[in-house]
């Protein structure tokens, strides 16, 4: 693990790898909704300069040494270091990798693409944010999940709106991936965040009639689909306990933002990598 400088406030789990049972409202203070406007501008930053970073020939591991230094500049701690154990200060997710790619001396690859997944915890909340890459040259097939991955991600900010029930965020999502016969992750969701990375605000990518949490205005959570090539949505664990892959073996992307819920639909707190509007031609 790299060090943090003893100055920049921590979150509880920071020293021990411990993650305490969070008692948060799902519901955000005004207070607090403007702190994450600050921590998720900081994070679309942290990610957008660490997306410039990718090119063939450099590794992973030098993405988190610079996602690690970029993050205290700002004044902030890198919320995946030892949250349950996490060794690294990011997750990049490469070609099969699902989530949780654990940094290491691995050397990209023309035609790779990667997902970089960063968080910062800045003022005493967490602000989450992730997007899938191109390295180098990628194939037309692989360009396609990519698009079709982040406007997923679109359909399903759009279904958010208080008075309605989450699931219509997964319905929105598998709708559109369905239609171009790829598969929609399961075992990996969006959830609550706030003064805690995690809370208790679960965001399905797929729909289910079982999850009828209705939202409400304050509110904040990501929505992160992981969307995969051949259709299925299956995982498998490394040994490492941490990296996800697909069952098939095939690839997949992934975007991710930080919502906060408004009177009239969604604000997007981790906005800024020039990603595509809600109002775009295909999403009308």
């Amino acid at each position: 693990m790299r060090t943090v400088p003893a100055h920049i406030a921590k979150p509880p789990y920071a020293d021990t790898g411990i993650v305490p049972r969070s008692s948060e409202s799902r519901v955000k203070t005004p207070e607090i909704i403007e702190r994450m406007r600050v921590s998720g501008k900081a994070a679309a930053d942290i990610l957008r300069q660490a997306g410039e970073m990718v090119r063939p020939g450099i590794t992973t591991d030098d993405i988190d040494q610079f996602v690690h230094q970029l993050t205290i500049d700002m004044g902030g701690y890198p919320s995946p270091l030892n949250y349950h154990g996490y060794l690294k200060s990011v997750c990049t997710s490469v070609n099969e990798v699902i989530c949780h790619g654990i940094p290491d001396s691995r050397v990209l690859e023309d035609g790779d693409i990667i997902n970089l997944d960063v968080t910062i915890f800045l003022n005493g909340v967490h602000g989450d944010t992730n997007a899938t890459f191109s390295v180098g040259t990628i194939s037309d097939e692989d360009s396609k999940l990519t698009k079709v991955t982040e406007e997923c991600m679109w359909y399903g900010i759009e279904a958010v709106k208080p008075g309605v029930s989450i699931n219509e965020v997964g319905r929105a999502i598998e709708e559109h991936a369905k239609k171009h016969k790829y598969g929609v992750v399961r075992a990996f969701i969006g959830h609550g965040i706030g003064e805690n990375f995690h809370t208790d605000i679960q965001v399905l990518h797929y729909f289910d009639p079982r999850n009828t949490m209705i939202i409400r205005e304050g509110m904040t959570f990501t929505v992160e689909p992981m969307i995969t090539a051949s259709g299925d949505w299956r995982h498998k664990m490394w040994d490492d306990d941490w990296t996800a892959v697909t069952a098939d073996g095939s690839r997949t992307a992934q975007f991710e933002h930080t919502l906060v819920v408004t009177a009239d639909g969604v604000e997007v707190l981790t906005g800024g990598l020039g990603a595509v509007s809600p109002s775009a031609p295909w999403n009308r």
